[in-house]
């Protein structure tokens, strides 16, 4: 049993992203991992699908338990969120349509009925949301823009993050010293995701601009 441990230990990452997320769990235990999260949703480049599933790897050499490692990564999760929240709350409406109508091939009309989809599916947005590498960090910011009441978006942030929490923190328990491989198939959902949502961006400013155009034909 101690050789496997010492193999297990033996073969954790040293240097870069995953040796900082390492160090800082091995120093402080769980709240070293809430603190990494907190930071994964405050700065997206910090990859939550390579500090979870490294949590999960410090949990199988007995740092910390499964369920401090949960209970501390959720609240990190929370917290985080929290302060895109407020973010989005403070900066406020008004401003944030100051902004869109600068910019070009939008109208107003796009953006309230973006307020009236969100004042729809805003809940299930944020639920879902937090499962989705990326936009679990950029989905709490129009939450704090349109006012969702922040008992409602703590609770589904927190149920959120504990789901896409505890699949990666205990892939990463149970693969021990091949917890990236769970970075890797994550890895690639995130592709696919970015993706998508790049074609349908394009596909909205083509029909935006082809729109314009026929109304400028109308007119003319």
């Amino acid at each position: 049993m101690h050789m496997e441990h010492t193999s297990v230990a033996a073969a954790q990452p040293e240097g870069g992203v995953a040796g900082w997320v390492v160090d800082l769990v091995d120093t402080l235990g769980g709240p070293g991992a809430g603190l990494a999260i907190a930071l994964e949703n405050l700065f997206p480049p910090l990859p939550s699908e390579m500090i979870l599933p490294l949590t999960g790897f410090a949990a199988a050499r007995g740092v910390l338990s499964v369920a401090s490692a949960l209970f501390w990564t959720t609240l990190g999760s929370v917290v985080g969120a929290v302060a895109l929240y407020w973010i989005g709350r403070l900066y406020g409406r008004d401003r944030v349509r100051a902004i869109w109508a600068k910019l070009p091939l939008v109208k107003k009309s796009d953006l309230d009925r973006t307020e009236e989809w969100f004042a729809k599916h805003g809940t299930k947005a944020v639920f879902l949301g937090r499962m989705v590498p990326v936009f679990r960090s950029l989905i709490s910011v129009p939450a704090g823009v349109e006012r969702m009441p922040l008992p409602v978006f703590v609770a589904l942030t927190a149920l959120g993050s504990l789901i896409w929490n505890s699949v990666l923190v205990l892939a990463g328990y149970w693969l021990g010293d091949q917890w990236s491989v769970v970075d890797t198939y994550v890895g690639v959902f995130t592709k696919v995701v970015l993706a998508l949502a790049a074609l349908a961006l394009v596909a909205y400013l083509v029909v935006r601009r082809r729109d314009s155009r026929k109304a400028r034909h109308r007119t003319s």
